[in-house]
């Protein structure tokens, strides 16, 4: 079985956490999210990615969800000395990813190629992809302020500022990373993970080409809500959906995935909108989507599989 998840931050990195126990590793593409890169102390940096390798490889900090475990922060502290940008913090052993992806960028190699080079390093064996090599960045309007960076958002003014727009910087013109669109649409099942709808999987359907892949292949799509009992597990995706007008709760995920997705996973918590979601025309399969350990993210893998599956 091949499978090819859609993938951003935190939950994706979670989500895959259990699907590389329940499916060969070598059978699965992660198309994951780049809007969210930013270049500080002339370092690219791709925090999505460098979350799913990290997660995978068991070296996440299981406090933070990001960076390594056992970091150090000299570098941090000596930036500080001399009145660098202080907040966006890069531990000692997280720089040298970021220095090693720069160089090779520099060198002439394109991201797909240097994030699998990556990923080899900490023993994936699965196909990590960037969605695109072109830039992408995600900005984000705020009240009182006007357009900023993601990661000025989300990590500066710690996503507790209110959010009236979001727009894909870049994204007309991008082009889907060598191997993205043939990963799509030769699966044999989709997953689009459990990441923020407008900020972790809206970049990817923002690069032209990939929107239409997955609604060529909705019937073998399945999505897993992030919203659990009208709220976000982790970050602010409930707030910013309530911001922009969306219904932060399954239902409002449905109505956002109805054209990619034939089937939604949505938590025991929401059992009683499984009806409002398949009004929206997404068939509702109901488990435990709160992945607490490594065993209830298998567990939720099987049942996002078998939902593909059953409704062939």
């Amino acid at each position: 079985m091949n499978v090819t998840v859609l993938a951003g931050g935190v939950g994706a990195a979670r989500f895959l956490r259990g699907l590389v126990q329940v499916v060969d590793p070598t059978s699965i593409t992660v198309v994951a999210n780049t809007g969210d890169d930013v270049v500080l102390h002339g370092l690219h940096i791709s925090p999505d990615l460098d979350t799913i390798t990290y997660t995978l490889a068991g070296a996440i900090d299981p406090e933070r969800g990001w960076g390594l475990a056992g970091e150090t922060w000299q570098a941090m502290d000596g930036l500080r000395r001399y009145g660098g940008i202080d907040w966006f913090n890069l531990g000692d052993r997280d720089l040298a990813t970021h220095l090693h992806r720069t160089q090779r960028l520099r060198d002439g190699a394109g991201l797909a190629e240097v994030t699998g080079e990556i990923a080899r390093a900490w023993g994936l064996t699965l196909r990590l992809l960037p969605v695109t090599e072109d830039e992408l960045r995600t900005m984000v309007t705020v009240v009182d302020e006007g357009e900023i960076g993601f990661q000025e958002y989300f990590v500066r003014r710690r996503h507790d500022v209110e959010v009236t727009a979001v727009r894909v910087a870049g994204a007309s013109s991008a082009r889907p990373a060598p191997g993205v669109l043939d990963a799509i649409g030769s699966a044999d099942v989709v997953v689009v993970a459990p990441s923020n709808p407008l900020v972790s999987i809206g970049p990817l359907l923002a690069v032209p080409g990939v929107r239409e892949a997955i609604e060529a292949v909705r019937g073998r799509t399945v999505a897993i809500s992030p919203i659990v009992g009208g709220a976000a597990l982790k970050g602010p995706a409930d707030r910013m959906l309530r911001e922009l007008g969306h219904d932060a709760s399954a239902t409002g995920v449905a109505r956002l995935y109805k054209d990619l997705a034939a089937v939604l996973v949505v938590d025991e918590r929401d059992r009683d909108l499984q009806a409002a979601v398949e009004a929206e025309g997404v068939r509702a399969v109901v488990t435990d989507t709160v992945m607490s350990d490594p065993e209830v993210s298998a567990r939720l893998a099987r049942t996002v599989l078998d939902a593909v599956q059953v409704g062939r």
